[in-house]
């Protein structure tokens, strides 16, 4: 189990007029708790922005593989099956990483311009840190546009995105199509629903609300949820509520009744319960920091 200080996620708005963008940013500082990468319909592009890091992954409930990484380093996947990371920050050092899904369309049009109207869907290779100073320098001015500027231009962000497209099909375009998961949950949508489930941790759980935030039936909704994180709707629910009283457990001096109330534990008895089962330990056991850290 995993008891050191819980990465930082900066959630960035979701702007109406970029949906075919989703990006996020993680700081770690120290070993975390293991990130859930979801399947879903667009290719995902990692890039890691500053430090260097013990990085390991695994398919859920697999054997962990381990790489080291440094700043510039990038990977390409386009992952059928959910999947955990977790990063070491070598030396003490802050590291940054950058998680960006294309939306197909950007994909497609950039397929067209290349190769003409009767190019048929693509898929990507596979990429391990592999080193691009285009996708670098691409990657680095829509983080700068979307963090550091008051008002963002959808425009500037969303030229970027068509020029980063442009250039993962001329240069990393798989030889072969695989196959494209049409049948999966969109990253935007994916988003907007945890961005819901995070707004309301403390009210009880209602599939009906997340599935009018994907804009699906609850049926179809559930079923792409599940295919997409490995988890169901409820129970990545209540895994978002113990990693929000991780944080304010080691960060805060609240008291535990007050924390489970905030994660929608009005009883206390209730709330040790579900933690213990699902952190290993008790919330008070977890507030004592390890002696190693």
């Amino acid at each position: 189990m995993l008891e050191c200080m819980p990465s930082e996620h900066l959630a960035l708005p979701q702007r109406a007029e970029l949906q075919e963008v989703v990006l996020q940013l993680f700081t770690h500082h120290s070993i975390t708790e293991p990130l859930l990468v979801p399947a879903v319909a667009e290719p995902l592009l990692v890039m890691v922005l500053s430090g260097s890091a013990i990085v390991e992954e695994r398919s859920l409930d697999g054997d962990w593989e381990m790489a080291q990484v440094q700043a510039g380093d990038f990977y390409l996947t386009s992952t059928a099956s959910p999947y955990e990371m977790r990063w070491q920050a070598r030396e003490g050092n802050t590291f940054e990483v950058m998680h960006l899904y294309l939306a197909h369309s950007l994909v497609d049009k950039a397929y067209r311009h290349l190769l003409g109207s009767q190019a048929t869907p693509i898929s990507f290779l596979d990429i391990s840190a592999g080193q691009d100073d285009l996708v670098r320098m691409l990657l680095e001015q829509m983080r700068r546009e979307l963090v550091d500027r008051r008002e963002p231009s959808s425009l500037f962000v969303s030229s970027l995105a068509q020029a980063l497209a442009v250039h993962l099909v001329r240069t990393y375009r798989a030889p072969k199509i695989t196959g494209r998961r049409n049948n999966a949950l969109q990253a935007y949508k994916l988003r907007r629903v945890i961005d819901r489930m995070n707004q309301r941790l403390a009210e009880a759980f209602s599939l009906a609300d997340l599935a009018d935030a994907a804009q699906l039936s609850e049926y179809h909704f559930s079923r792409l949820f599940k295919q997409a994180m490995g988890l169901s709707p409820s129970q990545y629910f209540i895994r978002l509520r113990m990693g929000r009283a991780r944080q304010l457990l080691l960060h805060t001096d609240r008291s535990i009744i007050d924390i489970g109330m905030e994660v929608g534990y009005s009883n206390p008895s209730h709330f040790s319960q579900v933690f213990r089962h699902k952190v290993g330990i008790s919330p008070s056991a977890y507030r004592r920091p390890p002696e190693h850290c």
